[in-house]
């Protein structure tokens, strides 16, 4: 059964590599201290309880199951100013991902939402953000996600968009896009780098 994935242009394509403008979106995200893989599960259990039916409706004390959607994104919970881009040299971007203990785990709601209608999450740990419209630039491989796999891929991405000159604003994303028990060759993953709008 399909579920929902955000819509975005594609403004180039190399490969492998994408340059993608998102437009407005909502997410739910969570925290998590811990290894990445001890994150991944924890935010996954979080956030997937708030959307089977831990939430209130807005408009009503019921309860209310929102629908699936893909993908589930992990990234490093580094504080930055979106005011202020910064230029990354490509070797930290891995190395942030590799390193860090305090995690951010998020879903894409369905577009049918807002930020008035979605149901409130019983749990405080989970919020609920308006994105603004975003770029990226994407790297994209199937198989299984081994730590030295996920830093090689998003080395190969940060150095790809620093030969092409993107603005580095952000850190990197890990977004899979299928259930566990998907066979590898068949796994979607995409590693995301935000940038600035391209010229």
């Amino acid at each position: 059964m399909a579920v929902e994935e955000p819509h975005y242009s594609v403004l180039y394509k190399q490969d492998n590599f994408e340059v993608r403008e998102y437009p407005p979106m909502l997410i739910a995200k969570t925290i998590i201290k811990g290894d990445m893989s001890e994150a991944s599960r924890k935010g996954f259990q979080i956030i997937a309880d708030y959307i089977f039916g831990n939430n209130q409706s807005s408009n009503t004390e019921e309860t209310t199951k929102i629908s699936m959607t893909a993908p589930v994104s992990i990234s490093p919970d580094v504080i930055q100013s979106i005011h202020t881009p910064v230029t990354i040299k490509p070797t930290l971007i891995a190395e942030h991902f590799d390193n860090a203990q305090i995690w951010q785990v998020s879903f894409v709601m369905p577009s049918e939402y807002n930020l008035q209608t979605i149901p409130k999450p019983n749990n405080p740990s989970i919020q609920l953000i308006e994105l603004p419209t975003r770029y990226f630039v994407i790297n994209r491989y199937s198989g299984l996600n081994t730590n030295e796999k996920i830093t090689a891929k998003i080395d190969e991405l940060s150095k790809w968009a620093h030969e092409h000159a993107f603005v580095v604003i952000g850190e990197a994303q890990l977004a899979r896009y299928n259930p566990p028990w998907t066979l590898p060759m068949f796994r979607r993953n995409e590693i995301f780098i935000e940038i600035n709008k391209p010229n």
